[in-house]
């Protein structure tokens, strides 16, 4: 495979279906795209009902491109990560990996056009949090939540807004900021350094005012974020959890023991904001983003140090503290719920508690005038049994009950 028939094959992916975000190539399965959530078959001329090992392994080839660094971690750890560009239309990331000794590719496509906070239709706090000047802030959530899409949007801000220094360390780059009011300096993994630790290290005496850091992977990356961001800059970065409180645990579960206590502080002191993501089906197709978002309070501040506690639940402070703009997953399922954005059944696949979400959409639907809910219909079903199973001789449902006994 040549690497003009490779674009071309990209291309036709690409524009096989709408909303395209991932691209699949695996063995013994025809080339497949996720559109809206879900896998599908692309069809080609020729067509190709499943793929062999040799055509899986040129494609991973391609993509590869003869870069040392990537056939290196392919070989020695069994999968490599970098980036692709399909010319002007598209670029991807890219994952290659082994599987039962054949080799598959996943591509996610990126967003080419920089979004703004209004363009993502982000609650008015983001701006909030744009306007910060030194700190934490965390962005997190499952792999294609869209936590590099509402980071844009959030550096976006900064760069319309703000005459300062941005170092970012990615990924790969996802998105290319312009050179706006804010100076950009874009440093790529493999690329231009060799770990995010390494790379941080470095940020510090590049006299950035806003650093952000693809991912918190480890120890050494945490303590030298929490460092940054001690030492006077804003930090933006991102962890693979679900929501406030695991994203706390995540990182405190990071150090021994005997840290844990100085690391609580230094948390307590730096964390500005914490914004978890999940996407859900968005009725009449497309996804819709939930969030929940918790910022710095001294309520925050105690639990983080003392941790959590019954009544002092990270979950029931961010609720208190709605007025604010903080909310939890379950007022967002709640009120996507109401805007009719997203269906009953998705608000409560979607939330942290059932019971309380499922209460908050009661009321929703009270509101509305719809009382014909599942208990409603239940009961409606068991007074109608009860009528059909009138005695004989009874002339109306209310008539008196007559009973003769033998």
């Amino acid at each position: 495979m040549r690497s003009n028939e490779l674009d071309y094959v990209l291309d036709t992916m690409l524009q096989s279906h709408p909303d395209v975000s991932d691209l699949n190539v695996t063995v013994d399965k025809p080339l497949q795209v996720e559109s809206s959530g879900e896998l599908t078959p692309v069809d080609l001329d020729p067509p190709i009902e499943k793929l062999t090992p040799y055509q899986t392994e040129m494609f991973a080839l391609n993509l590869v491109g003869g870069s040392r660094r990537l056939t290196e971690d392919l070989l020695r750890s069994g999968s490599c990560d970098g980036s692709y560009a399909l010319g002007e239309k598209a670029r991807f990331r890219v994952n290659i990996f082994s599987q039962r000794g054949n080799y598959s590719s996943v591509l996610r496509k990126l967003n080419t056009e920089i979004p703004s906070l209004e363009d993502l239709e982000l609650p008015p706090i983001f701006n909030q949090m744009s306007k910060e000047k030194t700190g934490l802030v965390l962005v997190t959530g499952a792999t294609g939540s869209g936590k590099s899409t509402t980071l844009a949007a959030l550096l976006n801000s900064m760069n319309e807004g703000k005459s300062v220094h941005v170092v970012t360390l990615e990924d790969p780059v996802e998105f290319v900021h312009p050179q706006k009011r804010a100076t950009f300096n874009q440093r790529e993994l493999g690329t231009d350094f060799d770990t995010f630790a390494t790379g941080l290290r470095a940020a510090l005496r590049q006299a950035p005012k806003v650093i952000l850091v693809g991912e918190m992977r480890d120890r050494e990356t945490v303590e030298l974020g929490l460092s940054a961001a001690e030492t006077g800059h804003l930090v933006l970065s991102t962890l693979h959890t679900i929501d406030a409180g695991q994203t706390i645990n995540r990182i405190l579960g990071m150090f021994d023991l005997e840290e844990q206590d100085q690391i609580r502080q230094r948390l307590s002191d730096t964390l500005r904001w914490v914004v978890s993501q999940r996407l859900a089906p968005k009725i009449g197709g497309g996804r819709h983003a939930l969030l929940e978002i918790m910022g710095n309070s001294i309520r925050t501040k105690d639990a983080i140090i003392q941790g959590e506690a019954e009544g002092k639940t990270f979950y029931e402070i961010i609720e208190a503290s709605h007025t604010f703009g903080w909310r939890n997953f379950d007022q967002a399922c709640i009120e996507a719920f109401e805007n009719n954005l997203i269906s009953e059944e998705s608000a409560l696949l979607y939330c942290s508690k059932r019971g309380n979400c499922s209460r908050g959409l009661d009321n929703v639907k009270k509101m509305r005038g719809d009382v014909s809910g599942p208990q409603e219909r239940l009961a409606m079903q068991a007074d109608h049994g009860r009528l059909d199973r009138k005695p004989k001789g009874a002339t109306s449902p209310t008539a008196p009950l007559t009973l003769k006994l033998k």
